[in-house]
């Protein structure tokens, strides 16, 4: 006689979501992509008619810092909480990303009809940064998820790319046309509610970070340090972020100082900063993700580090130089400063225990953005104190001890290389 069993149906992991067709992966990394440059649109809207706001709010360079930096404050926060909680872990990653990406339209598109003093705006842009951590760190663990580990430098190359076109983007919007700074926080909501669009209808998880549900473990996010490999990956991540955030907020300022100090018009200084921002970073990008397969991941990163790092001790010698030459300094500066991003993802998310690759990700970029808000803040002092012509060498320690960490980490790599599975190592140590 023949015994029927009954085998229990395989449990799929909590926010994944396989259709009988599988998407193609390079699909659904172009659809990632396309969300983040919609989106990002909003993180750098405010920053971009800061001119403006000056002007018709009578505030001062300083206190518009705040416009910047309370997004990155509250993208933080948002970061902190989410990892200690093990959110990107738990929720549906795709549901998460389009909910967030909706709602920082809508906080985006209030700015631009009610705000009329720091007092509203403020509050805005940091609910803006706590909802951005719901759409920048959940792309990459998405893009993560369709990227095996042959080509998964090139994804986060591009995914970091669509980051740095979409915060690009206001300048350019601003730039192109003489629209008020209303108009362009408007255009910059609309784009940001038409990526969570495409993100709830064509996006889903990918079959590479699929496994065992993780129970909740905040201390991961802390555990995480623990590990050398990931500390000295994060360690180059906090430099390369002392620099970077702080240069997209006042490359604009120093390009027009240094206009305004050869007594040029200052008309054209948004496009500059969409090409120096966007166009050469977007190409940074590529550049570094391929070459992070190519050459591998620390080699690539210390180069980028060291290139951008170099940019910032030369940049009082461009400052105020012919336009063509401030166009070539700036492409080189703004490929450099973010070829590296998409290295230290990479890096960690296939050092770190792959249950929690969100969760590691999310404790990574919380403490690089908290940085960030010192170094923004500290730009504007240093050009009140010895002039814009000198400001922005005071990124160059950042870049420095990222180099030296990332050295230090492709030193340790080649002793013990990294297998296929996130956190295993072979080798004889």
């Amino acid at each position: 006689m023949r015994i029927m069993t009954r085998t229990r149906p395989e449990r799929r992991p909590v926010g994944v979501r396989f259709a009988e067709s599988t998407p193609s992966p390079v699909t659904q990394r172009a659809l990632i992509a396309l969300v983040q440059v919609l989106v990002l649109a909003v993180w750098f809207s405010a920053s971009a008619v800061v001119p403006a706001l000056r002007a018709e709010w009578a505030i001062s360079q300083v206190a518009a810092v705040w416009l910047t930096a309370s997004v990155q404050l509250g993208f933080v926060t948002g970061a902190v909480t989410s990892a200690l909680l093990n959110v990107p872990d738990r929720l549906n990653p795709t549901t998460l990303m389009s909910g967030c990406a909706a709602l920082t339209g809508l906080t985006t598109g209030a700015f631009a009809v009610a705000a009329s003093s720091l007092t509203v705006a403020v509050p805005l842009r940091f609910l803006t940064g706590v909802l951005l951590a719901g759409v920048y760190p959940v792309g990459m663990k998405l893009t993560a998820s369709w990227s095996p580990p042959a080509v998964r430098g090139r994804s986060f190359g591009i995914l970091i790319g669509a980051l740095t076109l979409g915060s690009a983007m206001p300048h350019l919007i601003g730039g192109l046309a003489d629209r008020s700074w209303r108009m362009v926080m408007l255009i910059a909501a609309g784009s940001a509610l038409v990526g969570a669009a495409i993100a709830l209808v064509g996006v889903r998880a990918g079959p590479e970070m699929a496994g065992a549900p993780a129970r909740p473990e905040p201390r991961y996010a802390l555990a995480l340090f623990g590990d050398r490999r990931s500390r000295l990956v994060s360690l180059g991540y906090v430099g390369h972020m002392w620099e970077l955030y702080a240069l997209w907020t006042w490359l604009p300022a120093f390009l027009l100082a240094g206009t305004a100090s050869r007594g040029s018009p200052d008309t054209g200084i948004g496009v500059l900063a969409f090409v120096s921002i966007g166009i050469a970073g977007m190409v940074g990008c590529l550049v570094g993700g391929w070459a992070a397969d190519r050459f591998g991941r620390p080699v690539t990163a210390t180069a980028a580090l060291t290139v951008s790092g170099s940019c910032c001790l030369a940049s009082p010698v461009f400052f105020g130089a012919a336009p063509g030459w401030v166009l070539l300094f700036g492409a080189v500066w703004g490929a450099a400063v973010i070829a590296d991003s998409g290295v230290f993802s990479t890096s960690l998310s296939e050092v770190a225990d792959r249950r929690y690759v969100g969760t590691a990700l999310r404790a990574q970029t919380a403490i690089g953005f908290g940085l960030t808000v010192v170094s923004i803040d500290l730009v504007p002092v240093a050009a009140d104190a010895v002039g814009w012509r000198w400001a922005l060498c005071i990124l160059a320690p950042g870049p420095v001890i990222g180099a030296l960490a990332m050295h230090t980490f492709g030193r340790i790599t080649r002793d013990e290389p990294i297998t296929a599975q996130h956190g295993e190592r072979r080798g004889t140590r």
